[in-house]
């Protein structure tokens, strides 16, 4: 079936994150950008307010790497599923779609901006951060905070304390992140690795 795209040669795209299933961004596409998409398996846009063809993350580093892209009923839409690394707002927020007309805002990827929090405090230190003197004692040190995290874990689960089980296992999940960002090692590469056993 023939792709359609409208009088001014676009054709609008959402884009979805293959993990989390948040909609992350709407945008344009023309062949152009289409055609390289599919070539790179990485996303093209178009730009109407610059009239110009973009790679998504060429410049902000936050690059969305193509899994699958479907047209709908009319083929005059299309629904791009990407591996997304670090926000894909301009704005520093995961989604473009943050703000509520109405109900709940539920942040569906904390642990993405978590991640994304402590490798700027690596690249860009803070004064007085907890995080900055973690990665500036190395691996050693995070690494005694990640046991010390993990018994924590144990004596909460032990007590039968849930609010406290669930302050420990957050501190743990931190400093297992500030681990993974000492390490080198993306929130991509443990989800993909946990998606290779989900079969």
């Amino acid at each position: 079936m023939t792709i359609k795209f409208d009088s001014n040669g676009l054709i609008p795209v959402i884009t979805q994150d293959f993990f989390t299933k948040e909609v992350l961004i709407l945008s344009y596409m023309n062949e152009e950008a289409l055609n390289k998409t599919l070539e790179e398996n990485a996303l093209y846009y178009f730009s109407r307010s610059r009239n110009e063809l973009w790679k998504k993350g060429e410049s902000s580093g936050h690059t969305q790497e193509l899994v699958s892209l479907k047209f709908d009923c009319d083929s005059d839409a299309l629904l791009a599923i990407v591996k997304q690394k670090g926000p894909a707002c301009h704005t520093g927020q995961t989604s473009c779609f943050h703000n509520s007309l109405i109900g709940e805002q539920v942040d569906s990827n904390m642990l993405s901006k978590l991640y994304t929090l402590i490798e700027d405090r690596k690249n860009e230190p803070v004064e007085g951060s907890y995080t900055n003197y973690l990665l500036d004692k190395g691996r050693e040190k995070i690494l005694k905070k990640v046991g010390e995290e993990s018994s924590e874990i144990i004596i909460a689960s032990m007590s039968n304390n849930r609010s406290e089980l669930v302050c420990e296992i957050a501190d743990f999940v931190y400093h297992v992140m500030v681990l993974m960002v000492h390490d080198e090692v993306t929130l991509s590469d443990v989800l993909n690795e946990l998606e290779s056993r989900y079969k």
